[in-house]
């Protein structure tokens, strides 16, 4: 088992705290009635709250100096602005608010900008990857290694399908062009932080989204990277969670996947 900091212990039962908490709101949403004045979606924000709430006051009391970034309460700054929680209570809300067990939390730390720590927890299977710097990466206190698959044909990739209200649309139907034919296959379970944590256990080998924030991604990128794999944005530069895309990959399919993303950002120009 990985020998965590003071800080990964805290993140742990913050991410296991809420996670209970949310089976709890996840039990209720096939019992709602019409006595019930709230309903599936009211119910979800709720949870989504709660979750937060619980998060937020664990790691408060265990470093109450750093600062906060949380997908329901925004930023929240501390004495220590080198360091700060990254935090998704809830990462797969639609899948939770379907009852798709599909679903996690998300709790990661950052210094100085950089992710030294990560936290997704998948409450209705009990699975619990964790990540320190330098630390590797760990499920259910077993050690996880990206997969060893080294070309594409025989890869299976994961991906985030754009909303119905976002702008990248053409770009998606493009990777998916190019891709499909090239690869084993191509996976969605709408939950980017499973995807990337499974990237990081070998389920998949590599995993790209647009139109992501940082705390749908910052546990994922140092899962991934401290299971041996590579975190880049879309385009292959280096990454920085606060710019909204990411590929990750077991680093041996990274460079052909990435030439493939890049060809359906810009495509050639039809000849005249």
């Amino acid at each position: 088992m990985i020998d965590a900091s003071d800080e990964l212990k805290a993140m742990v039962d913050a991410a296991q705290a809420a996670g209970r908490g949310l089976l709890r709101r996840y039990g209720q949403l096939s019992e709602l009635t019409v006595q019930t004045k709230a309903g599936p979606t009211d119910l979800v924000s709720i949870a989504d709250q709660e979750a937060e709430g619980t998060v937020r006051a664990l790691l408060a009391r265990a470093r109450p100096s750093y600062a906060f970034l949380g997908e329901e309460g925004g930023a929240a700054g501390g004495g220590d602005a080198t360091q700060s929680w990254i935090v998704d209570p809830l990462d797969g809300t639609t899948n939770f608010l379907f009852g798709c067990p599909l679903w996690g939390v998300n709790v990661a730390l950052a210094r100085e900008g950089e992710i030294v720590a990560g936290v997704t927890y998948v409450p209705v299977m009990d699975e619990l990857f964790v990540a320190e710097q330098g630390k590797g990466a760990w499920l259910n206190g077993q050690r996880i290694r990206v997969s060893e698959r080294a070309s594409l044909i025989r890869s299976v990739l994961a991906c985030g399908i754009p909303f119905a209200d976002k702008p990248d649309h053409p770009v998606f139907a493009r990777e998916m062009a190019l891709l499909t034919a090239e690869v084993a296959g191509i996976r969605r379970t709408g939950a980017c932080a499973l995807d990337m944590a499974w990237v990081a256990a070998g389920r998949w080998d590599a995993y790209w989204e647009r139109a992501l924030n940082a705390w749908d991604m910052a546990p994922g990128v140092i899962l991934v990277e401290e299971a041996g794999g590579i975190a880049t944005s879309v385009t292959g530069a280096a990454l920085d969670v606060a710019a909204g895309n990411v590929c990750v990959s077991n680093g041996a399919i990274h460079t052909a996947l990435i030439d493939r993303l890049n060809a359906a950002l810009y495509p050639e120009e039809p000849a005249t």
